[in-house]
């Protein structure tokens, strides 16, 4: 398959402390790839570089072969690279359906106070509401959803651009076992339509069930990476792990 996304030597530092350590990874086009480790082992930080949040000390990043290591995070996603977060961003004091058109606004926040929200834009955000099951709650300001219902709007707004690839940062975390299984088949069906993931993720039963092929950090370093069936039994996973 097709190589999507691409680092090469990725590294930062803060202080004296290396978070990520000379890390070069491929995503494959049409793959769900999951990034494991223990806590602490660069899993976000490598998120955050490749999305440029973080300035990397040195390497860089590609995207359908060209190099964005410099992209703004915002133009980044409407060249097909989106993400969500360990904590949910949105809007807090905007409606379900404005949070839905800011990801696709280039004109500037200000324009979601007037007449700027395109009918085509709302048909897209609607249909991907219902998709999610949170249509019926359009109107409703962002910060009275459920902790569920924040990261189910947060991940259809990510869709709104048709991005090439997400990132999903613990997508799982803090919801019930209902949703989690919602998620995963939300997430096999885009993949199917086309759609690539990288997930980082700590419920292992998901990445197991769910991701193609694994990769492992640790200490900012990649140790391994494989089929999931794999990597789970791996002896340098395991010791990253639990220790000696």
């Amino acid at each position: 398959m097709t190589v999507l996304l691409r680092t090469e030597s990725l590294t930062k530092r803060f202080g004296g402390i290396i978070a990520v350590n000379d890390c070069s990874i491929e995503v494959r086009k049409g793959s769900i790839t999951g990034l494991i480790g223990p806590n602490g082992s660069g899993k976000t930080t490598l998120f955050n570089l490749i999305t440029n949040v973080y300035r990397q000390d040195k390497g860089d990043v590609y995207l359908n072969g060209k190099c964005v290591s410099h992209v703004r995070p915002s133009q980044l996603c409407h060249m097909g690279l989106c993400r969500t977060f360990q904590i949910t961003r949105l809007f807090w004091d905007l409606s379900v359906l404005e949070n839905m058109i800011v990801p696709v606004k280039q004109v500037g926040f200000r324009s979601l106070l007037g007449p700027g929200m395109y009918r085509d834009e709302e048909e897209r955000a609607m249909e991907l509401l219902r998709r999610v099951g949170l249509d019926f709650l359009k109107d409703e300001r962002a910060r009275k959803l459920s902790f569920g219902q924040q990261k189910l709007l947060e991940f259809a707004a990510v869709l709104m651009s048709g991005p090439d690839i997400v990132l999903l940062d613990e997508p799982a975390g803090g919801v019930n076992p209902t949703m989690i299984r919602f998620l995963m088949d939300l997430i096999r069906n885009l993949n199917q339509e086309g759609m690539t993931f990288m997930v980082v993720e700590h419920n292992m039963g998901l990445v197991m069930e769910l991701c193609d092929h694994v990769m492992v950090l640790d200490q900012g370093q990649k140790i391994a990476e494989g089929p999931a069936h794999i990597v789970q039994s791996d002896p340098v996973v395991l010791d990253a792990y639990l220790g000696n």
